[in-house]
């Protein structure tokens, strides 16, 4: 697989030209995909190819089978592929079964939506058009396609509820009430921007980046005392200085990869790897869907079942571009190198020993000279660079060539990192799941990712630029439609995305009153709601105990001077003391209902006004509304 197949591949794929949009890619990925996985893969797929034919991707069906073209594109009335389904049919498919008319409608209409000009012919077309910024292209392409398919994308929010949004986002808190006003006054024109600009600029947004990588790159510690060696031993440190200075992500990636850091504020960036503690295959599963942008896991044992680009030599020469490391304990902790091993052997399905050779999916290998036979390797100083050096380097290194190798002509590193943010600032990937991009699971509008990977890259990685341009585009600026019709993958409306641990303690505390920063409440917030992007969200009984009885809450809620139950308790007209709890913890005025349900409830309490107004600010606090991005 070259450079051109991972730029314009999934749009040659599914038969779209630069103009056709991603219509056919969510038909196929939403309707058509899951269809044939269960009734027609089983005899149609990598593992059997009755009739030549296989079912199992977009690819295989335009090539046809042993009879030729089963697909006519535009032309389902010409395509056997659905002709065969018909009950009166002959052949029959699926022999045993009889697909619903719903079932068959879903095929009819995806071969309806492939353009009759093959994308193959004009799918370079993606790589020359030219947009002026991110914001530009996403609002482009996504009016397209919104057009095309018919959808009508929700009305956009107003200020105030994107000033929530987007420091919610960048920031890890809801604005304070100084910043919402300090907001509104900025020239209407030029207020989003500036806003953006100044997120962007701050150590809050260091720390909201470093908080969701260290989550994406290490996952969530479970004991407070990991958590503590994270931030001793330098990492969150380097995460943030990385994002602080705007580090290209390219070299981000290297500075993980080769745990070498070449100046003391890169220490921390070797507990990547450190943390692993010499598990070799944990360090290859963690890497992958950082550089490939999917999870390679399940080719441990076996090529990708599905998604055939994925082979079991992948995983093991992953594994082998690490097996030469070894942690060094101290202070800054460090991962050594050997100049010679690690050289294994893998066995597959039809156990066959095969060599592991560094090889990435984009089809490069890194050569390097196996011994013959039974050789045994010699160690010496002239395999070190410095070979009097506490922690040596060798003159070969197996962990540079393959950071070299990923962070150069890899366009699969841009499309991860552009499919990530998209998720964490849009509540879903173009690509969905976030760690499966494969040729198997399709983007939702693979131009667009196309296009914004490559931009990422031709401007040197530059992570502002890429978040400065999706927060300030029309589609990050949408709210809910009324009827919440669009489907996910259209991106016409705002997606409830709920509010990780650290936003909830920190609004948590400006809502209440208090400086946003303490680590004891963000720590417990953090132990009852880990979740970050999770591909599915289930709130459980144990969290609801948790919203229902956070001592760390409690505390907030007391009255002490100047904090927002204070506040309260000094207003003496009921209705007054209701829009600044609203104000305070939302960020609105209550409606009608909303106004008098509380007035009621705080009439009713009269003899206990303390108590009441710590109940009424709990129940704003921990209700969906804040608990949820706007």
């Amino acid at each position: 697989m070259n450079r051109t197949f991972f730029v314009t591949g999934w749009i040659s794929l599914l038969g779209l030209t630069a103009s056709s949009g991603a219509d056919s890619a969510v038909l196929w990925g939403r309707n058509v995909q899951p269809l044939f996985d269960v009734q027609c893969v089983k005899c149609h797929g990598p593992i059997e190819r009755k009739s030549g034919l296989e079912l199992d991707s977009p690819e295989g069906i335009f090539k046809g089978g042993d009879e030729g073209a089963v697909v006519v594109p535009g032309e389902p009335d010409k395509s056997r592929l659905y002709l065969y389904l018909a009950a009166d049919a002959d052949p029959h498919m699926p022999p045993k079964k009889q697909l619903t008319g719903a079932e068959q409608s879903m095929v009819r209409d995806w071969i309806l939506s492939l353009p009759k000009v093959p994308g193959s012919q004009q799918s370079e077309a993606v790589g020359v058009l030219s947009f002026g910024s991110v914001t530009e292209a996403m609002d482009r392409w996504m009016a397209e396609s919104w057009e095309r398919s018919g959808v009508v994308p929700a009305a956009e929010v107003d200020d105030r509820v994107w000033c929530r949004r987007v420091t919610l986002d960048l920031a890890g808190r809801i604005p304070t009430a100084d910043e919402l006003e300090t907001f509104l006054r900025l020239p209407q024109s030029e207020r989003r921007g500036a806003w953006a600009e100044r997120l962007l600029a701050s150590d809050d947004y260091a720390v909201r980046m470093r908080e969701l990588w260290d989550v994406f790159l290490m996952g969530r510690v479970k004991r407070e005392a990991h958590e503590d060696r994270r931030r001793q031993n330098g990492w969150w440190n380097y995460l943030e200085q990385a994002f602080r200075s705007n580090q290209p992500w390219d070299r981000t990636v290297r500075d993980l990869l080769t745990a070498r850091p070449n100046n003391p504020a890169h220490q921390g960036a070797a507990w990547f790897l450190y943390e692993r503690r010499n598990d070799h295959q944990a360090i290859a599963e963690a890497v992958a869907p950082v550089v490939y942008g999917t999870k390679l896991d399940c080719a441990q044992c076996h090529d990708h079942p599905l998604a055939r680009e994925i082979k079991q030599g992948h995983y093991w020469g992953l594994v082998a571009a690490f097996n030469r490391g070894k942690n060094v304990e101290g202070r800054p902790p460090e991962v050594a190198e050997a100049a010679i091993g690690g050289f294994i052997n893998f066995t597959n399905l039809k156990k066959e020993s095969q060599p592991a050779v560094i090889t990435l999916l984009n089809g490069r290998a890194i050569d390097e000279a196996r011994p013959a036979g039974d050789a045994k390797e010699e160690d010496a100083d002239d395999r070190y660079r410095d070979a009097t050096a506490k922690v040596r380097v060798p003159k070969f290194s197996r962990r540079e060539a393959f950071a070299e190798a990923v962070t150069r002509d890899n366009p699969m590193l841009a499309r991860a990192f552009v499919n990530r943010m998209w998720a964490a600032l849009l509540g879903r990937g173009l690509v969905h799941p976030l760690d499966e991009m494969t040729t198997r699971n399709l983007p939702s509008h693979p131009e667009l990712l196309a296009w914004l990977a490559q931009d990422f890259e031709a401007h040197q990685y530059d992570v502002r630029r890429l978040v400065r341009g999706i927060v300030l585009s029309r589609v990050y600026a949408l709210g809910v439609a009324a009827d919440r019709s669009p489907a996910p993958e259209t991106f016409a409306q705002a997606l409830e995305r709920p509010l990780t641990a650290e936003q909830i303690a920190r609004s948590w505390r400006v809502a209440a009153g208090w400086p946003p920063q303490e680590d004891g409440l963000r720590r417990a917030v953090t132990a009852a709601l880990p979740d970050v992007l999770p591909r599915d969200y289930n709130a459980t009984f144990q969290q609801a105990q948790f919203l229902t009885q956070s001592a760390g809450l409690a505390e907030l809620l007391r009255p002490a001077p100047g904090n927002t139950a204070d506040r309260l308790a000094a207003i003496r007209d009921v209705r007054r003391q209701v829009d600044e709890a609203f104000r305070a913890v939302l960020g609105r005025l209550p409606d009608a209902e909303e106004a008098a349900r509380v007035e009621a409830f705080l009439r009713e309490r009269r003899n206990a006004p303390t108590e009441a107004i710590r109940d009424l600010l709990w129940a704003l606090m921990t209700n969906s509304e804040f608990l949820t991005t706007p």
